[in-house]
This record gives structure tokens, C-alpha cells and sequence, in this order.
């Protein structure tokens, strides 16, 4: 296992927490970002992600290379999926310990939101009636709308 990798396979989120997990650690977070069904009124059948796999890698790794510096003392593993994923499944998993849990929640928070600015990663919906590829900002049609 790398602590920053691209996977096609099911995340597996034990492994990532035992990564992390040492003598040192006061609090291990771990976040898990799911393939949910609806959005904002519209039904998602599955998802589809891409990336550039060595550009995310090395992205994902900077990341935690900042984690690092902002929170000393964290230790961080992080592994996206790409592929096709139905709903529940799991897309991305950030584990950070730290000797202390602010530290750690923090640092999960900053993960998350630095991949969605920073790493190659690319998501199609596939909805019931249509898909598209996203980009940082989805326009969903409102809730209650009549198209």
C-alpha cells in the first residue's frame, strides 16, 4: 500500500487507519466520501471517475506533505478510487492521526477540500436521464422546478 494512491479496486479503510496508527497518535479521523443517490432533487444511478494517475499521486502527496507543516506531527494516507461506482460505495478515504484530536479533524477537513482544488481527478454522473461530466461546480436544477 502507498499512503497516496489512485486505486480501481475497493477502498479498503482499515489499512489506511493502521498506516496512520502509532505509539505517538492521540486521534486517528477517518473520512470516507461516499456515491450518494440524490442531489439536490436529482437521482444519480452510478458514478464514473477518472485521473491522471503519476499528476494525482504526486498531488495527493503534496497534500500531505502541507498537512505535514500546518499540523505537525500528522501522519496522513489517502487513496482515491477511479472506475465506476454505484451508490455507497466509497470514492475517497483520508486518514490523519495526530497526538491530538483538533489536529486531526482539522487536517481531514483541509485534505478533502485541497483534492477538489488541486488533484486530477475527474467525475461523471450518470443520472436517470442524462450524465455529464462535473467540474468543481454542478448547477443542479432547483428544487421544485418544472424544466
Amino acid at each position: 500500500m502507498k499512503p497516496f494512491e489512485i486505486v480501481d479496486t475497493p477502498i479498503e479503510t482499515q489499512k489506511y487507519t493502521d498506516y496512520v496508527l502509532h505509539v505517538g497518535a492521540g486521534a486517528v479521523t477517518v473520512f470516507t466520501g461516499h456515491v450518494r443517490e440524490w442531489t439536490h432533487g436529482v437521482r444519480t444511478l452510478y458514478l464514473a471517475y477518472e485521473a491522471y494517475v503519476p499528476m494525482a499521486e504526486k498531488k495527493l502527496e503534496q497534500i500531505g506533505a502541507e498537512m505535514e507543516e500546518k499540523w505537525p506531527g500528522v501522519k496522513v494516507a489517502i487513496a482515491h478510487r477511479i472506475g465506476e461506482m454505484h451508490i455507497s460505495d466509497i470514492a475517497v478515504v483520508i486518514a490523519v492521526s495526530s497526538p491530538h484530536r483538533k489536529a486531526a479533524y482539522e487536517a481531514n477537513e483541509y485534505a478533502i477540500e485541497r483534492i477538489k482544488e488541486i488533484v486530477p481527478i475527474w467525475k461523471k454522473e450518470i443520472w436517470e436521464d442524462g450524465e455529464e461530466w462535473i467540474g468543481g461546480q454542478k448547477k443542479y436544477p432547483e428544487k421544485g422546478s418544472v424544466e
